[in-house]
């Protein structure tokens, strides 16, 4: 009889630790794929990261990139896979190379900016910036100009124009920014987002190499970006979303097998969270990454703290 109770006893509690929910995710979150260069977006008390599609083989050199897709979260545990929501294939006027990309939300539409290769503008690199638009975060979206917003051929554009991230004020002004190659730009946009207003800024940041990102904390400014290559990701704050920018430090260290160091920072449910990538799956490399989340932390001044990387990634939150 008490064998049978304890028997009884260890099956009840063993099925008592099945049926209870994984705390954490681990690092990285996407393990099916690979995923690079994530954007963050909260919308609904979901949280979405938008991320490219790295499909290059373990082999041969440079980036081979298609297509993007999104992966939502409540919880920062359970994520849903959404896509390809985006391809080279619906900008007719791109050739290829489906580089970083950002989404933002305005007035009920979503506005996805990506970097791609122009099919017949080429001055540098050939890299434009283009601009999705959609009534969901998850699609269907379709080009909204039919043609670039970005070229080689803009007045004060950089050699590389990839890496774009769009930025709204408190004041509804909207702003994008982009960059490669040690040149950042940034141009204010007009309200329809679709549209380029004034003139092409050069954005002064010590040690910018690409990967510009903006947020926001209480009434200072953070603008984050790839630094050097191989690359950390530093930072530096302002009072304004223009600058100037004071240089504050390195915030992510270099990544094993990672040349590229593309972060995104998000504000969730109160907490603050690091979105970047790695090279940490089975196979991955400089040209395979993948989705990883960690901490993002703050002093009593403000001032951001080195992100501690982990391979648990986050814990469930409500």
């Amino acid at each position: 009889m008490k064998s049978t109770f304890s028997l009884s006893l260890s099956l009840c509690l063993c099925a008592a630790s099945l049926a209870e929910p994984a705390q954490h995710r681990g690092n990285p979150i996407v393990t099916d794929m690979f995923t690079a260069d994530p954007a963050p977006l909260v919308h609904d008390d979901t949280l979405y990261i938008y991320t490219g599609h790295d499909i290059q083989n373990e082999t041969d050199r440079f980036f081979k990139m298609h297509d993007w897709y999104a992966f939502s979260t409540t919880n920062m545990v359970d994520y849903e896979k959404h896509g390809p929501l985006l391809s080279v294939d619906d900008f007719a006027w791109a050739q290829g190379d489906a580089f970083a990309s950002h989404t933002t939300e305005r007035d009920g539409k979503f506005y996805w900016y990506v970097s791609i290769r122009h099919k017949d503008i080429r001055v540098h690199e050939g890299f434009s910036i283009g601009v999705a638009v959609s009534d969901s975060p998850t699609g269907p979206f379709r080009d909204a100009i039919g043609g670039p917003l970005i070229t080689d051929e803009t007045p004060n554009s950089v050699v590389l124009n990839i890496d774009p991230a769009v930025y709204v004020d408190d004041d509804g002004q909207a702003y994008l920014y982009w960059g490669s190659w040690n040149a950042g730009r940034w141009v204010n946009l007009q309200d329809n987002m679709l549209e380029l207003e004034g003139e092409v800024h050069t954005l002064e940041a010590h040690n910018f190499f690409e990967a510009p990102f903006i947020h926001k904390r209480d009434d200072l400014y953070y603008l984050t970006y790839a630094s050097h290559y191989p690359s950390t990701t530093e930072y530096s704050t302002s009072d304004s979303v223009t600058g100037p920018w004071t240089y504050r430090g390195v915030i992510n260290d270099l990544l094993p097998k990672s040349e590229t160091n593309h972060q995104g920072i998000v504000e969730f449910k109160g907490n603050w969270y690091f979105v970047y990538h790695n090279a940490g799956l089975p196979g991955g490399g400089v040209y395979r990454r993948s989705l990883c989340v960690d901490k993002l932390e703050y002093d009593d001044d403000g001032l951001i703290k080195k992100v501690v990387r982990t391979e648990t990634s986050v814990p469930r939150i409500d």
